[in-house]
């Protein structure tokens, strides 16, 4: 009888204490069987918006070495895929005939200036003739015009002089410009023409390098409305960042030039060109990058952790909240672009909403759940289980 009292006593008791701490969570607003969910509260802050756009690098200089002198090549004077200095010989062309056509033509300078001597001086004599009447007006007027034909010859035999020199130089073919030669398209023994449609070879300056980035006009448009809008700021900031095709960032940032004026008609996009310094050679022409670039600035940007957002099945983007009640509420938002692993809520959310981003595996809409406050940075460095690209 005493034992049956016994387990009588220890039963109220434990009844009392699990009604009590039932008693306790009713006092902290919390339903048994509550969930517990990690959440954030929703707030805005300053945000460049940057752009990933794809573009190709191009030389900053660019020129194709062509022969302005007809001849045999005796010599190359250069190593394929070397830098090459402005002036620099590359090629020597036979120069014997360039030669004898200056010697040829200062002989005729030679001529003209004997022939300048006596005319000059028959004109000054009948000059002194003409006052007198010794001679008659016509042969003053021959003598005359004698003399200044051979001042004339004389001219032309220095500009024949100075043209056989000019092309005696092109006999030696020289780098236009400075920067890195390509292969040589001919060798020693081959015969060139002035200005012939074959190059002999290229030079490319490659630093600085320019990279030519295409943005589709729409999207042009679209940030041009928003700028218009109020929802972006115009920014200062014109530096580029690139990404190379193994994914890796490239450690120089570059500077936006300019923009095309026009939309090219066959893929309807605007061609944007940035300058980046290139000391190690690393970038070279044609090679596919993307370029990272400052769009503006939202002044009232909200960014939440990736994994806080989920899709649905019409694959729309929806985020999980705790409402006034403690309970689950299911919304659905409108993303932009991911910036440092959080994406860019456009619509959606407001200021203070209480967003859930860890626990979600273990609720449902409508459900009660126990909050504990998590710091963003936290939520945004902890990996998602599944992450999202913007569509």
């Amino acid at each position: 009888m005493r034992q049956i009292v016994k387990v009588a006593s220890f039963l109220s008791v434990a009844l009392w204490i699990t009604a009590c701490g039932q008693n306790g969570d009713a006092k902290q607003g919390h339903a048994p069987g509550s969930a517990e969910v990690g959440v954030i509260k929703v707030k805005t802050q300053s945000q460049d918006i940057r752009v990933e756009l794809p573009g190709r690098s191009k030389a900053f200089l660019e020129a194709e070495v062509r022969p302005q002198a007809s001849g045999i090549i005796t010599e190359r004077t250069f190593v394929e895929g070397s830098d090459v200095k402005k002036g620099q010989s590359l090629y020597q062309i036979d120069s014997a005939t360039y030669k004898a056509a200056v010697i040829s033509a200062e002989a005729d300078l030679a001529s003209a200036n004997a022939s300048l001597v006596s005319a000059k001086a028959k004109a000054l004599r009948f000059k002194e003739l003409i006052k007198t009447n010794a001679i008659s007006q016509q042969d003053f007027d021959e003598a005359d015009a004698l003399y200044k034909e051979a001042l004339a010859n004389v001219v032309v035999a220095k500009a024949a002089i100075n043209t056989a020199q000019i092309n005696l130089v092109y006999t030696e073919v020289k780098a236009p410009i400075s920067g890195r030669i390509s292969k040589s398209s001919v060798t020693a023994g081959a015969l060139v023409t002035a200005n012939q449609t074959q190059t002999l070879a290229k030079i490319q300056q490659l630093d600085p390098i320019n990279v030519d980035i295409a943005q589709s006009s729409a999207q042009l448009l679209r940030l041009k409305a928003k700028l218009k809008q109020g929802k972006l700021q115009a920014t200062d900031n014109a530096d580029v960042q690139l990404i190379l095709e193994d994914g890796t960032t490239y450690a120089h940032a570059g500077v936006l030039r300019f923009a095309e004026v026009s939309v090219d008609e066959n893929t309807g996009s605007v061609t944007l060109r940035a300058e980046f310094p290139n000391p190690e050679g690393l970038l070279l022409p044609g090679m596919y990058v993307r370029a990272v670039l400052n769009a503006g600035t939202d002044p009232q940007a909200i960014l939440v952790p990736q994994k806080a957002i989920t899709r649905n099945t019409k694959g729309q983007a929806v985020a999980m909240l705790v409402n006034s009640e403690n309970k689950v509420e299911s919304r659905v938002v409108t993303t932009a672009e991911v910036i440092d692993h959080q994406w860019r809520i456009t619509d959606g959310l407001a200021v203070g909403d209480q967003l859930i981003v860890e626990g979600l595996q273990k609720i449902r809409p409508g459900a009660p759940v126990k909050t504990v406050a998590v710091t963003s940075d936290d939520s945004a460095n902890t990996p998602a289980s599944q992450p999202t690209k913007q569509k």
